[in-house]
């Protein structure tokens, strides 16, 4: 087992993002889903764009920073999971998310794919993966709060991935860099089911994000990759709670 720490230092092109509440056109649109997102830690890596290319649907073009691709890794709990205009069902309302990710555009509009969504409820998952639309994987998913630091034990036995870190944040918010805002203002993800590639779009604010801290000591997800990324330092962001909307999938022609 090799232990990876990684701390919130900026890689890349350090200019400064300000960002305000921005209007999207899909804002105006009638939203099918609700959820917040809290303690959220996003974990990045970038990789060899052979390394990812054959593993995303041919339609798709990998979406590229400085000629590097990125994987990225997110967690979140879940809380306030509703479809419109019905209040949050008891035993759905909440669960914990681990999802793996790569960055792509299509036709000009840029957002991600991704290659796995472990979730430790087994109905969400069966209901999101339902004809194969999204890969999402029933896991054993544990989230520990101790004083300041936080920690995540995720297994995921179908494909014997695991992950296993703990952090912490710091109090402060950064301001966005030009890094920062490419890797997470991302308001589209395509998936692929059946020969036919979907678009699901999604709305909230810009991300407020604070730095982090922490140490990853087991780490087998997306073992399909080729590449020994995972035992570079992360790039390491996090944010305590983000409030989003889900739009109804559009077939892409």
């Amino acid at each position: 087992m090799i232990k990876i720490s990684f701390e919130g230092t900026i890689m890349g092109d350090n200019k400064l993002i300000i960002l305000t509440e921005r209007k999207y056109s899909m804002w105006k649109k009638m939203w099918i889903m609700t959820q917040e997102w809290h303690h959220v830690l996003f974990l990045h890596w970038p990789v060899s764009p052979e390394h990812v290319r054959e593993h995303i649907p041919p339609e798709l073009e990998l979406d590229l920073y400085e000629g590097k691709a990125w994987i990225g890794f997110v967690f979140f709990r879940v809380k306030g999971n509703r479809p419109r205009f019905i209040p949050p069902l008891p035993g759905m309302r909440t669960f914990l998310e681990l999802n793996v990710r790569t960055y792509v555009t299509y036709k000009g509009k840029a957002g991600v794919h991704f290659f796995s969504l472990d979730a430790n409820h087994p109905f969400i998952v069966q209901m999101a993966s339902f004809g194969d639309f999204l890969p999402y994987r029933d896991a054993e998913i544990y989230f520990k709060k101790d004083k300041k630091s936080l920690s995540i034990d995720s297994k995921c036995y179908y494909q014997n991935e695991s992950f296993l870190t703990t952090f912490e944040p710091i109090a402060n918010f950064i301001q966005s860099t030009r890094l920062s805002t490419w890797l997470t203002e991302r308001y589209y993800l395509w998936t692929k089911t059946k020969g036919r590639l979907f678009r699901v779009e999604i709305s909230h604010s810009p991300w407020r994000l604070q730095n982090v801290t922490g140490v990853v000591y087991q780490n087998t997800m997306a073992s399909f990759m080729k590449g020994n990324y995972k035992i570079e330092r992360p790039l390491a962001h996090y944010s305590r709670l983000k409030k989003a909307k889900f739009y109804p999938p559009v077939l892409e022609n």
